[in-house]
């Protein structure tokens, strides 16, 4: 018996528009979901009603904005970052110890540049090199990378 061609059918992708779409700046609704989130994360730990995903969603912003600076784009954001990252484990650190997540006056304001200088970063870029920095950074996070610090290591 003859082996027979089974042909692959993909979905028809308009290239062209395709590739539009990845060489134009993320468009400023898709941008506006992810702003509220990091925004009401920052309220949250301001007003003490931080929940772990709150925390989740800074860590998030912190991992991507850093993992942006190291690839080039907005360098002078990685001393921000690493300020960010140890407010982010003392923050961890107090929800370990008495069961709620808070934050400092300063921690805030760190975490309150970080949110600018990550928005200035992601919209000065184009959306295929946003997306493939969120890919470095969650590739990042999976291969446990040297750089990357567990909390319960710390």
């Amino acid at each position: 018996m003859r082996k027979k061609t089974r042909r692959k059918v993909y979905a028809l992708v308009n290239p062209i528009t395709h590739a539009i779409e990845g060489a134009t700046i993320t468009p400023s609704t898709e941008l506006d979901k992810l702003r509220l989130r990091e925004l009401a994360a920052l309220e949250n730990f301001r007003t003490g009603r931080a929940t772990l995903q709150d925390w989740s969603d800074v860590n998030a912003m912190n991992n991507l904005a850093e993992t942006m600076s190291r690839h080039g784009i907005g360098v002078e954001v990685l001393s921000i970052c690493m300020q960010a990252q140890d407010h982010l484990v003392d923050s961890a650190k107090r929800f370990e110890r008495i069961g709620k997540m808070g934050a400092t006056g300063t921690a805030l304001q760190v975490w309150r540049d970080l949110y600018e200088y990550h928005d200035l970063q992601r919209t000065s870029v184009c959306r295929s090199e946003y997306e493939r920095m969120i890919q470095k950074t969650g590739d990042r996070l999976r291969s446990k990378a040297p750089e990357v610090i567990n909390i319960e290591d710390v």
